[in-house]
């Protein structure tokens, strides 16, 4: 999983686990992947597939107990943030770390102006005074295109849209300068106009700041706007990487490819009628020794019930791609990559 550039997060063999009443659940398995300076990492998958516990193992925000992180190493500026104590670990959080939530009615303070909890992280981590903070703060809410953003900082919450909430919370995210913003399906509540807007703010955010980002998402059209690297989560772990464009060219996993296949079509006059992925996401009860995906997959060998496949390379001439399948170099393999290669030109 080699990608261009200064790693700013190093992530290897992540696992995290949840205690529930019925036993154990393995929501984040022995995940690994890396973040170049200024690149934007889009992180799709169907919804339980790990993609927002792992973001949030990362930076230690699930809640311990019943959460536990079993293994894994996180490299961030030469630490472990698995490993540092917590008031190191809450400097990072905000300051150099940036996350937005799915949902901001519910991640920002209903009883706090927006002012405040903008004005919050610039005190804590950047030891600014009221003043100061107060005229960061504007220059944030105008960073983020809400007008008369001097005025706005009186307001509270619920006297903003949704679409006006979420940019005020990728302003909280964004007060510190950090270096690495993770935006945790942020447009998913929006209606598409506004999706649209806050996909633009968020390019012309990362052209000026410079700063990191992963994206997490379930709607491959948006990754494919913005995205310079998809990673493709399923049952807890990581079964394909590598750059969009080449993942949409020829997608090797054949969850990828039936997620691919998921996108609405439109043939000349006639839209195509949509497909589904038959069947049911794995139970994650017990740490996978077989293929999460077998029991869906149309072309799953034996071996996929008997042994979970590591994550390789393609093949020699796309390095950058990696998957983890058994059919990798056998014909159903390659005939996907072809039918990839038409899905994304449909």
């Amino acid at each position: 999983m080699p990608n261009g550039g200064p790693k700013v997060l190093d992530v290897r063999d992540l696992s995290t686990i949840f205690q529930t009443r019925s036993g154990e659940v393995h929501a984040v398995n022995h995940v690994s992947f890396s973040l170049a300076k200024g690149e934007l990492l889009g992180v799709v998958g169907e919804s339980g597939s790990g993609k927002s516990v792992t973001m949030m193992s990362l930076i230690r925000l699930i809640p311990s107990p019943p959460a536990e992180i079993r293994s894994g190493e996180v490299r961030f500026d030469g630490m472990d943030l698995l490993q540092i104590d917590d008031d190191r670990l809450r400097d990072i959080r905000g300051a150099r770390i940036g996350f937005v939530f799915q949902d901001p009615m519910t991640s920002l303070n209903p009883v706090f102006t927006v002012g405040f909890q903008l004005r919050e992280p610039l005190r804590r981590h950047m030891g600014l005074n009221k003043r100061q903070a107060n005229a960061r703060a504007v220059e944030l809410l105008e960073l983020v295109g809400i007008p008369d953003a001097a005025r706005r900082l009186k307001d509270y919450p619920h006297q903003f849209s949704g679409g006006m909430r979420q940019r005020v919370m990728i302003a909280i995210a964004l007060a510190c300068d950090p270096e690495v913003l993770i935006a945790d399906e942020p447009t998913t509540a929006l209606d598409v106009t506004i999706q649209a807007q806050i996909l633009e703010l968020v390019k012309e955010l990362r052209q000026k700041l410079g700063m990191a980002i992963i994206w997490i998402t379930h709607d491959l059209g948006v990754i494919a706007g913005i995205a310079d690297r998809v990673m493709v989560m399923y049952g807890g772990q990581v079964v394909e990487e590598a750059p969009v464009r080449e993942l949409f060219k020829a997608p090797a996993h054949p969850y990828t490819r039936a997620l691919l296949e998921t996108i609405p079509h439109v043939r000349g006059k006639r839209a195509e009628r949509l497909k589904v992925i038959e069947g049911q996401p794995p139970m994650l009860g017990a740490a996978p020794t077989a293929c999460p995906f077998r029991d869906r997959c149309p072309v799953a060998i034996d071996i996929c019930a008997r042994q979970n496949p590591v994550r390789r390379p393609v093949d020699a001439a796309h390095p950058e791609h990696d998957v983890a399948c058994h059919l990798i170099g056998t014909a159903p393999a390659a005939a996907g990559r072809k039918s990839g290669h038409e899905n994304a030109h449909a």
